[in-house]
């Protein structure tokens, strides 16, 4: 995901019009770069879009954790199904 650079903004303009800024996170739902000195500073987003961002993260890595569990089993690094089921009983 790039950055559309009309949501780049320096961190006085926001401070100015920070409710009109809120209502444009609101709306789009896309982040919004605030800068100090012409450099990035922070990013700016809305609460629901982030959570939204969290949740694909979470899943992501999930998938990631199940692709690395198939590759070693596929490669006998497993164990049978009622050695797992004691081991988590103890």
């Amino acid at each position: 995901m790039t950055v559309n650079l009309q949501h780049i903004h320096p961190l006085s303009e926001f401070q100015r019009g920070a409710k009109a800024f809120l209502t444009k996170l609101k709306e789009t739902g896309a982040p919004m770069v605030l800068t100090v000195n012409g450099k990035a500073a922070v990013v700016v987003q809305e609460a629901q879009s982030y959570q939204d961002l969290l949740d694909r993260v979470a899943l992501l890595e999930s998938m990631a954790g199940i692709r690395k569990s198939v590759a070693e089993f596929e490669e006998g690094q497993g164990m049978p199904l009622d050695e797992a089921f004691t081991q988590l009983q103890a």
